[in-house]
């Protein structure tokens, strides 16, 4: 499967999305506005300059544009880090959400064992460079 093909089924939100265009709303791809109220915003966030914007507000808009564009599959690296308690209810009720009405397979990574142990199906650590299942 070559990049282009494999990308648009498999959805990346690195723990630092990139913006190359200065308003939120020429960021998206594609728009979906159904996850924006969940995640705190409204429709007049896609006219944002993106350099108004919190660490926290970039992640949560980043997750609604992976979502938008309706991946496969999700590769989540860390995607609540920055965000307060809310938002981080948020983001994972979005993301169940997705997950539910999709069938996505999802990837989370997080160092936080209270966020793992509420969503997690299966998880896996690093240990001594081993990739090992089990409790946390």
């Amino acid at each position: 499967m070559g990049g282009p093909a494999w990308r648009s089924m498999v959805g990346l939100l690195p723990t630092e999305s990139q913006w190359w265009h200065d308003s939120v709303g020429s960021n998206f791809p594609k728009f979906e506005e159904r996850w924006l109220p969940t995640l705190g915003f409204d429709r007049e966030a896609m006219g944002w300059s993106v350099q108004r914007l919190s660490t926290g507000e970039r992640h949560r808009l980043a997750l609604a544009r992976l979502l938008s564009i309706r991946p496969k599959a999700l590769l989540l690296d860390e995607p609540t880090a920055s965000l307060d308690p809310e938002g981080v209810r948020h983001a994972e009720e979005v993301v169940a959400t997705y997950r539910k009405e999709t069938g996505a397979p999802v990837l989370w990574v997080s160092h936080d064992p209270a966020q793992i142990a509420r969503l997690a199906d299966r998880h896996f650590q690093i240990r001594d460079g081993q990739l090992v299942e089990g409790a946390l």
